[in-house]
């Protein structure tokens, strides 16, 4: 397990606004019929939020992706890891803004968790496997993901450059579905100094009030580097902090099993998915 280097800064509590964004998939027609499930968790979450340290960590092992190419295409691209296989998702620290407040909050019961923020449209799919069960799809779980907004930014926090305190969003919890499977609509995360692009997650078994994983996702270097070109991103420009996987205090161990498959472009957005591997 790794260990951000940033000083934890002090978690102040949920939106008061209760204000629930209703599941919007229009930008995803592809992926509509896949009939997401409303969340029915939050009960046996509120001492959830630990940083998943059990028996079910494991460390990656796998090679490193390259990281650094750049790209000047697009459209049509697509990059990312392998979800073929089933292996054990690496635990990771859940960092320094995990805001587990939130656990205990109906409201973020949501698909959609961008709250506002304009950012290029991104489309998280998780799929939960059970490794020791033949890959079978995990169905009695829930999952909460967070990152930071386009600028860096995590909602909730007072933080350098930015006093978040109060506002939740891309923060989000689910239940998966009946395919294990769970869909979150959101913006493509920007950097902040020290660590390159990630999503944060947590998957909790509706039988444990404590978090069962406690993961990272990665993306393809080429992808990030066009989005951060884009217009949306220009103003902050590339991360000028840490240039590849081998050089990030996470994912210097590698990337093999956290890296998201990317589809899309920078006209229509993204879709990342990955298959998230769980001991049951």
């Amino acid at each position: 397990m790794h260990r951000e280097t940033e000083s934890p800064p002090q978690e102040v509590g949920t939106n008061a606004d209760g204000d629930v964004h209703a599941k919007n998939l229009n930008r995803r027609q592809m992926l509509s019929a896949m009939g997401m499930t409303s969340m029915a968790l939050l009960a046996g979450c509120n001492s959830g939020g630990s940083s998943g340290g059990n028996a079910n960590s494991g460390s990656s092992s796998g090679g490193s992706s390259s990281g650094g190419s750049s790209s000047s295409s697009s459209s049509g691209s697509s990059s990312g890891g392998t979800t073929g296989t089933c292996t054990l998702i690496p635990q990771e620290t859940e960092g320094p803004y995990p805001l587990t407040a939130v656990l205990s909050n109906s409201a973020m019961a949501r698909s959609d968790i961008t709250e506002g923020k304009t950012g290029l449209p991104l489309t998280l799919v998780l799929n939960l496997v059970d490794v020791n069960n033949d890959c079978a799809p995990i169905t009695n779980a829930s999952v909460y993901v967070w990152h930071c907004d386009k600028d860096g930014r995590y909602s909730g926090y007072s933080q350098p450059g930015a006093d978040e305190r109060g506002t939740t969003y891309c923060r989000g919890i689910q239940d998966v579905d009946s395919d294990g499977m769970v869909l979150f609509e959101t913006i493509y995360p920007g950097w902040y100094s020290g660590r390159i692009t990630h999503i944060h997650f947590q998957v909790f078994l509706f039988s444990s009030s404590t978090a069962t994983a406690t993961s990272q996702i990665a993306f393809p270097q080429e992808i990030t580097e066009a989005v951060y070109d884009s217009t949306l991103y220009a103003d902050k420009g590339q991360n000028s902090s840490v240039g590849s996987f081998a050089s990030d205090n996470v994912f210097s161990d590698g990337v093999s099993y956290q890296l998201a498959d990317v589809t899309g472009d920078l006209e229509n957005g993204y879709v990342a998915t990955l298959q998230v591997g769980i001991a049951v």
